[in-house]
């Protein structure tokens, strides 16, 4: 199975693409992975309308067969154990590709919501989707030396 990480808006801190890269890096070690950053939308008249035009742009990116997860503050809330288990049984599903989608300021469009497999919540605390990125960069590389049983992880 392939993971992919979809965003709405650039990372224009440095050291926050810095660390999402490096994590990219050793996260490629283990699964093929790509990130994809979707344009900010401009000029939206009002919310309603960005959180669709935004959908619009994570709905022609996904493919019918993905299995989507939707960073959500209203998702599923994991730890870090829990979550490498889950991604351990997404990688069991044959054929597909696991999406995991980080929407605009305002969240996901209805459609969105709709095409979306599940929800996950990396908090009940809110951080900016910078800080975001690269929180949910690190777990899933956490999740991968977890599964593999390699160092990193310490309880």
């Amino acid at each position: 199975m392939k993971l992919a990480f979809l965003m709405t808006g650039k990372t224009s801190e440095t050291y926050f693409a810095d660390a999402i890269r490096e994590y990219e890096k050793r996260i490629k070690r283990f699964v093929p992975f790509e990130i994809t950053v979707l344009p900010d939308i401009k000029g939206a008249k009002d919310i309603a309308l960005q959180k669709q035009a935004e959908g619009e742009m994570i709905l022609k990116f996904l493919r019918n067969d993905d299995y989507v997860i939707l960073l959500d503050e209203h998702g599923r809330e994991y730890t870090s154990k829990e979550f490498a288990g889950r991604v351990g049984r997404l990688l069991g599903l044959p054929g597909k590709r696991g999406v995991f989608v980080i929407g605009g300021a305002y969240g996901f469009s209805e459609e969105v919501r709709n095409r979306g497999n599940e929800l996950v919540s990396l908090s009940k605390m809110t951080f900016s989707h910078q800080l975001v990125r690269v929180v949910f960069t690190e777990q899933l590389y956490r999740a991968f030396t977890i599964i593999n049983n390699q160092p990193y992880h310490h309880e």
